[in-house]
């Protein structure tokens, strides 16, 4: 298995069910970074979410800012890291910011005011969608899946209504 970062996924509910019973035994990750401002500026967000790890998975919760600089550290390549994200504007950023993957799980974007639905549990805003598109045209697969055993659908061509 590829060290470093194993899966970037966009997931606004972060650490929950899918994630800790679906993702983390397929990937064989051994850390979870989470890359969410708000998250970061949560204490009590980021002790639930500890909680909910299997105790030998490694957590981190850092603002996108700086999970950025983490995630391409020399240390990081050691590691095989589940990166959470709540939307698609910080996977952008992780990206402009010299993350390196060649997909992203998008996961689970709930509906909220404003947003119209593109996949089963995918609400998108105007915002999502650009940058989604942007990450697309990086040239990085944007497959929309709930969990691993899940048939993956190709969210760059459901964007372009393909």
């Amino acid at each position: 298995m590829a060290k470093g970062v194993t899966l970037l996924r966009i997931d606004d509910r972060l650490i929950h069910g899918q994630v800790v019973e679906g993702w983390l035994p397929s990937l064989g990750v051994d850390l979870v970074v989470v890359a969410s401002d708000a998250a970061a500026a949560d204490e009590v967000q980021t002790a639930l979410m500890k909680m909910a790890l299997p105790s030998a998975i490694g957590l981190l919760v850092l603002p996108v800012a700086g999970a950025a600089a983490a995630i391409t550290s020399p240390g990081m390549s050691a590691r095989r890291a589940l990166v959470l994200v709540p939307g698609p504007a910080e996977a952008l950023s992780l990206v402009e910011n010299g993350v390196l993957v060649d997909r992203i799980n998008v996961g689970g974007l709930h509906y909220t005011v404003g947003k119209v639905q593109l996949g089963r549990a995918l609400f998108l805003d105007e915002k999502d969608r650009l940058a989604l598109r942007a990450l697309a045209a990086r040239g990085i697969r944007l497959e929309g899946r709930a969990l691993p055993s899940d048939v993956e659908e190709d969210l760059a061509a459901a964007l372009e209504g393909r």
